[in-house]
């Protein structure tokens, strides 16, 4: 964990206006994967931080990257004392142990202190992947 980079990620708070801002239309969106990643990634965040503003517990979100880039975990919810939760988003529907790789690098990483890892996806279903590691549909921040 020593070799953690502080620089922040920034998010564009309304997905229509990074659409707007990167000169993507749906077409454009739905036809690359990668800004598609992108827009879900953006979407979610801004999602998620809504949650935490309303949370009693008052979570607090951070980004998480390795200066040689080789571990990034999208979102880490810190829970004070309690813990973490890690999280990532996939823009595909069948995720497997591997995009969960990251989650699985942290949750080793920190022992105890990490008390689930989830990966939100684009798919209907919930399930295992890895210990303390889970696939869950996007859908899930609303149920």
């Amino acid at each position: 964990m020593k070799r953690l980079t502080r620089a922040p990620k920034r998010y564009i708070a309304d997905t229509g206006l990074w659409g707007a801002a990167v000169g993507a239309d749906a077409g454009l969106v739905t036809s690359d994967g990668n800004l598609l990643g992108r827009l879900i990634d953006t979407f979610v965040a801004n999602q998620l931080r809504a949650e935490v503003a309303v949370d009693p517990s008052r979570p607090r979100l951070h980004h998480l990257r390795d200066r040689d880039g080789r571990h990034e975990v999208d979102l880490v919810a810190d829970l004070g004392v309690r813990g973490i939760v890690a999280i990532e988003v996939k823009a595909h529907s069948a995720p497997s142990p591997r995009d969960a790789r990251h989650l699985a690098w942290l949750r080793d990483q920190v022992g105890s202190r990490f008390l689930a890892g989830v990966l939100l996806h684009t798919g209907p279903a919930a399930f295992r992947l890895t210990e303390r590691v889970r696939a869950v549909p996007i859908s899930a921040i609303w149920g």
